[in-house]
């Protein structure tokens, strides 16, 4: 992972351990408050049209900030548990997605089609 990365799983990591939570950050647990969180930031969506929900404001955008972040907290503590390289796996991710589903057959369809995999 690259060094800023790297240093924010391992603050957070020390964060947990100072606090003897490390002992519930197994990979179960800290998946299925993922889940939790991903809800939370849903729901500031929820019944907004596509024009409102890329509009919001300011002190609703914080809120929304922070629900980014416990998400993303959340995964860094998943990868660093099981030791996987995000941006290793985001990369090879998007070279799969790239042969999966190529722009010249798949421009403007937003649905998911095995179709090219």
């Amino acid at each position: 992972m690259s060094d800023n990365i790297e240093k924010l799983s391992n603050d957070l990591k020390n964060f947990a351990l100072s606090r003897d939570w490390e002992q519930f950050h197994t990979p179960k647990n800290l998946s299925m408050a993922l889940i939790a969180e991903t809800a939370e930031l849903v729901e500031h969506f929820q019944w907004l049209t596509p024009e409102e929900s890329r509009n919001i404001a300011d002190d609703k955008l914080k809120d929304i900030s922070y629900e980014m972040a416990d998400i993303f907290i959340y995964l860094l503590r998943i990868a660093e548990q099981l030791d996987v390289d995000l941006l290793a796996a985001t990369r090879e991710k998007m070279a799969i997605n790239e042969k999966r589903f190529p722009a010249e057959k798949v421009i403007s369809q937003n649905h998911k089609d095995n179709k090219y995999s």
